[in-house]
């Protein structure tokens, strides 16, 4: 896809992390294309492979989950400087802060920003205090925004019903993608006889889930069977939803969970697992895990939850099972240890049929085109 100008397109997140990730094919695409990439986040050790892909990166140290206002406002001086300083021609914001802040401080510089809401998280689970104040802040500052894109139609009602911004703004999309050339099974299986293994990977948080899937173990492995529990992810100890490391402790020690730490990539995990588990009850957009696993032909249990049920087809590519209902999901992994294996695997192919149809990264490259070539018209 070529354009007669090249242009400086900024990325701004939370983490550099999550936008080597989740966002690198599409950056790729628009290197690719001619345009230049800037990345504004706090550092960590993905920014040189962030550097290597072809993007700049700038550090700005900033915390998510900070109440601090003098924090806030020195984000947003902080961004309106850079912005100011670097013009790019157009800006994606991901997670509250960069959304919040970042837009304001592209639309005070009139230049276009487009927010991605990648879930409503933690803050939209409660109503209190914080929830109120930042929903006006996102009200004020959606206002700015070029387009406003949420990852399932749910997120996105909140966001209209509750006026944080105006369905004219609103697009959906599949999620934020994934590379289902990257994410393909295995060519070949070890035939060494091995336990069956359930996987769960996420955030080591407790609303996505990880006790319920702690305790639909304990369930299944006082009926007798024998099987591995694996969990990885990376932990989050100062999130005030954080997993304490004493209950880590606690399920290692029962043998209900074998934890195996953070994978910078999960294909090995994924490729030796024969079933994937994400009971979360958290404010998902569409769980990237969860196309990730389905993608690799892993038949997938996940709950009924908003963002999650898009991914699975209920007893077709996996099941559905009942937010933080231990014996619901236990029921479900029971039934996928006694099912045959060639109907296990027909499940996983299916799945992966869905991800491929639905969730190719191929779609949200095109997303993102689109709006590229709406603001160089």
């Amino acid at each position: 896809m070529e354009h007669d100008k090249s242009l400086l397109i900024a990325f701004v997140s939370n983490n550099a992390w999550s936008v080597y990730n989740f966002r690198i094919d599409v950056i790729r695409s628009m290197l690719e294309s001619g345009h230049r990439v800037l990345v504004i986040s706090p550092a960590d050790e993905y920014i040189s492979f962030l550097e290597d892909a072809g993007c700049r990166h700038i550090s700005i140290p900033f915390d998510n989950r900070s109440t601090n206002p003098l924090a806030d406002l020195k984000l947003f001086l902080r961004l309106k400087q850079l912005y100011a300083l670097h013009r790019p021609d157009l800006i994606f914001h991901y997670v509250a802060k960069p959304n919040i802040y970042g837009t304001m401080a592209a639309g005070a510089l009139k230049i276009p920003s487009v927010a991605v809401v990648t879930g409503l998280g933690y803050v939209f689970s409660k109503h209190n205090l914080l929830y109120h104040i930042v929903r006006r802040l996102y009200r004020h500052a959606l206002r700015k925004a070029t387009e406003v894109w949420f990852l399932n139609n749910e997120d996105a009602r909140v966001f209209s019903s509750e006026k944080i911004v105006s369905i004219e703004k609103i697009k959906v999309l599949p999620g934020e993608g994934v590379n289902t050339g990257f994410f393909s099974p295995p060519a070949s299986l070890s035939l060494q006889p091995r336990p069956f293994r359930f996987l769960m990977a996420c955030r080591l948080l407790k609303s996505k889930g990880i006790a319920v899937y702690a305790d639909a173990c304990r369930i299944l492995r006082r009926k007798h069977y024998h099987f591995e529990s694996v969990l990885i992810g990376f932990e989050e100890a100062h999130h005030p939803d954080a997993i304490a490391p004493a209950d880590l402790k606690k399920w290692e020690g029962e043998g209900l969970l074998q934890y195996h730490g953070f994978a910078s990539d999960v294909r090995p995990e994924l490729s030796v697992a024969d079933c994937f588990i994400f009971p979360s009850y958290y404010n998902e957009g569409v769980p990237r895990s969860l196309m990730e696993a389905a993608s690799m032909e892993l038949p997938v249990i996940t709950s009924r939850s908003r963002g999650c049920r898009e991914v699975v087809l209920d007893q077709i590519t996996g099941f559905l099972c009942l937010p933080g209902d231990p014996f619901d999901l236990a029921d479900k992994m029971e039934q996928i240890l006694q099912m045959p294996e060639a109907s296990r695997k027909l499940m996983g192919q299916k799945g992966r049929e869905l991800v491929v149809s639905n969730f190719d990264i191929s779609k949200i490259i095109a997303e993102y085109h689109s709006v590229i070539n709406t603001i160089t018209q």
